[in-house]
């Protein structure tokens, strides 16, 4: 990781879907640190702050909501942006993540990698 790049957080409990998100961030010059569970990734956020996290929210241990949660509530995070990449697609899911501090929201069956990398990227300048 070179010494000034962003951080990106990336918690997804699909490992083959996160390590294709990791290695299009890497060659985009982002540090991507990876969590496969909403525990792990808490573990993680109160150690390391990164610039912005990919949140999934259906995940094993505790639930994306639950970290989306901990993240606005915790000082010194609540001000780190969230993406949330999620399967569920309920317009309320969406609200609620969207009233728990997501930036934007994009689900998996549609998302363009592309597109979630020009979203990050205006979000973390």
């Amino acid at each position: 990781m070179e010494e000034n790049a962003k951080k990106v957080m990336l918690v997804e409990d699909d490992r083959f879907l996160s390590s294709l998100i990791k290695a299009r961030l890497e060659k985009d010059g982002f540090g991507v640190i990876q969590a496969f569970d909403g525990e792990q990734a808490i573990q993680i956020l109160t150690n390391d702050r990164p610039n912005l996290v990919i949140l999934d929210l259906i995940m094993p241990k505790t639930n994306g909501f639950e970290v989306l949660k901990t993240i606005s509530l915790t000082p010194g995070l609540s001000d780190t942006p969230v993406i949330i990449v999620s399967n569920l697609a309920q317009d309320s899911d969406i609200e609620k993540a969207r009233q728990l501090g997501a930036k934007e929201y994009f689900v998996k069956v549609k998302i363009s990698i592309d597109d979630l990398v020009d979203k990050i990227k205006s979000l973390v300048q």
